[in-house]
C-alpha cells in the first residue's frame, strides 16, 4: 500500500467527495417543473386515455362487437355487451372500459382488426369517485371526437397502429435465389 492510498484511507477521501457533491447540488436551483403552471407536451404515440373511434365518413364508431379487445386485454377491463340488430348483424349495445383497472399496455389496440380503439395522448386526468373511471360507450366517443377526431386521429393511425397491409406483402427473392437465377440465364 502506497502513502497516497493510505490517506486516502485515512482521511476518507472517496466520502468526502460524496458529500462535496451532495452539497453542491443542495444549493443549486431545483429542477422539478411546478405542474400546474408548467405541464410537458404530450408525447406523440403515448399510452393515454381510450378512444373509440368514430368513422371520418359516416359519423358512426367502427366498433362492430367482435370482443377481441376485451379477449387480449390482460387485465380485463373491457366489457363489451352487443344484440343482433334488424339485418342480422351484432349491434353493439354497451362498451365499457374500467380505467382503474387498465395497465394501459394497448394490447386491445393492437388485437382490434377494424382499429375501433385508440389509446389517445390524455394523460391528465382525475376524479374523487370510481364511477368516474368508469367509462361507457358514449363517453369513449366523446374522447375521440374531443382529442383524437380529424387528422390527429389519421396519423395516429399511420404512425403508430399494426399491422398494416404493407407487413404481409410477399416477399421478394431471397439474394441466393436471385444469384442462381441469374447464373441460369447467362
Amino acid at each position: 500500500m502506497t502513502a497516497n492510498e493510505l490517506i486516502k484511507k485515512v482521511f476518507f477521501f472517496e466520502i468526502l467527495q460524496g458529500l462535496a457533491l451532495t452539497f453542491k447540488h443542495m444549493v443549486s436551483p431545483s429542477v422539478t417543473r411546478q405542474y400546474p403552471t408548467e405541464k410537458r407536451e404530450p408525447v406523440p404515440g403515448s399510452r393515454g386515455l381510450h378512444a373509440l373511434v368514430r368513422d371520418s365518413a359516416t359519423g358512426k364508431e367502427k366498433c362492430v362487437g367482435c370482443g377481441l379487445c376485451a379477449a387480449m386485454c390482460p387485465s380485463q377491463c373491457i366489457h363489451i355487451y352487443t344484440s343482433e340488430g334488424d339485418d342480422h348483424k351484432k349491434v353493439v349495445d354497451r362498451y365499457e372500459v374500467e380505467v382503474l383497472r387498465c395497465v394501459f399496455c394497448a394490447l386491445c389496440v393492437e388485437a382490434c382488426p377494424f382499429g375501433a380503439l385508440a389509446l389517445s395522448e390524455v394523460f391528465e386526468y382525475s376524479g374523487y369517485t370510481r364511477e368516474e373511471f368508469y367509462y361507457t360507450k358514449e363517453r369513449l366517443l366523446e374522447n375521440w371526437d374531443k382529442n383524437m377526431a380529424g387528422e390527429k386521429g389519421r396519423v395516429y393511425f399511420e404512425k403508430f397502429w399494426r399491422p398494416k397491409a404493407v407487413d404481409f406483402a410477399a416477399p421478394g427473392p431471397v439474394k441466393s435465389e436471385a444469384k442462381s437465377e441469374e447464373r441460369k440465364s447467362v
